[in-house]
């Protein structure tokens, strides 16, 4: 098997903060890979090393065979990157900021004008070309943005929580880029606190949680680890709640959880659905509507840390902010 990324036992601080704890991760030639955890997990700090802007005190990474430290010009000839926030030049108009990146890659101004009006066309603003890019949407800084780190051709893509801020429109659209890059063999690092958005793209995922990778494999590996199922059950009347989430709980030995009146519990064996029926009417609850579905990557997230990938914020969330 092919690895466009490796990195193993990365260790970084910033200060008094250990932003890596000996971060170990790989993604395949031409996948996506999900890094997924709350704010200040590690994830940016992750990405800067694997993308030379910053050095390991600890551990080694490779880059399409190369070592991020060592050859660190040759890596930077293979990547490109995304950050969280729209790097744009605001008072340049579309195409003026691709041929910018496309002269100062070294490309001649031919080539690099013909590379810029392809990715126009790509993504959507070839009408909107000669306007300054602060009279963009969120969303299409967001495109312009991606269309520069794209100007090189890279092999290996960093995005780093690229749909932060966008509607769910402009978030789809980028998904759709996403997908159409990797089946073009590219390869994607994708950051993310958007648990769907890892779920919708990630060919495989790993989880960091303050700095330490603490689980890994692909979407459905790690749903398997949360129940692999959840059993749903809404009673017919909203005093009924209590008395099914009492059987549910005695019957499969975890603690339901009660969303809008639909009571909720990981199930390890579809067989005891009829079970689960047979207890609900000795018990007197009318149920008006029983589903089995998947475990989300968010109750995965939250079976994991004891937390949901969104309400934590460390002192790391102002370094990686602050692009330390």
């Amino acid at each position: 098997m092919t690895y466009a990324i490796q990195a193993e036992g990365l260790v970084k601080s910033f200060g008094e903060t250990r932003a890596l704890n000996g971060v170990s991760l790989s993604a395949r030639a031409g996948s996506v890979l999900g890094v997924l955890g709350p704010n200040g997990a590690g994830k940016t700090t992750a990405v800067r090393v694997l993308a030379t802007l910053i050095q390991p005190e600890g551990g080694h990474a490779t880059v399409g065979g190369y070592d991020v430290v060592k050859d660190a010009h040759q890596v930077r000839q293979l990547i490109g990157l995304t950050g969280q926030y729209a790097g744009v030049d605001e008072m340049l108009t579309g195409v003026e900021n691709l041929l910018l990146i496309g002269r100062l890659l070294g490309m001649p101004k031919a080539e690099a004008r013909g590379r810029a009006e392809e990715l126009l066309e790509r993504f959507d603003l070839w009408d909107a070309r000669d306007r300054a890019a602060k009279t963009y949407s969120g969303g299409m800084r967001r495109r312009l943005d991606l269309a520069a780190s794209l100007v090189g051709r890279p092999a290996v893509l960093y995005l780093d929580e690229p749909t932060t801020g966008l509607d769910p429109r402009s978030r789809n659209g980028l998904w759709d880029i996403v997908r159409d890059l990797t089946g073009e063999g590219v390869t994607v690092l994708l950051t993310t606190q958007y648990l769907e958005e890892a779920d919708q793209l990630a060919d495989d995922i790993v989880v960091i949680d303050r700095g330490t990778v603490i689980a890994e494999g692909t979407p459905d590996q790690l749903k398997m680890q949360a129940g692999g199922q959840r059993l749903e059950v809404r009673p017919g009347k909203d005093s009924d709640t209590e008395t099914t989430k009492l059987v549910l709980a005695d019957l499969t030995g975890a603690i339901p959880e009660i969303h809008g009146g639909l009571v909720s519990v990981p199930i390890k064996d579809t067989a005891i659905m009829p079970v689960a029926v047979r207890k609900l009417e000795e018990a007197g609850v009318a149920v008006e509507e029983l589903a089995l579905r998947k475990s989300s990557l968010d109750e995965v997230f939250f079976a994991l840390t004891g937390h949901t990938a969104t309400d934590e914020t460390t002192d790391d969330d102002i370094k990686e902010g602050a692009g330390v």
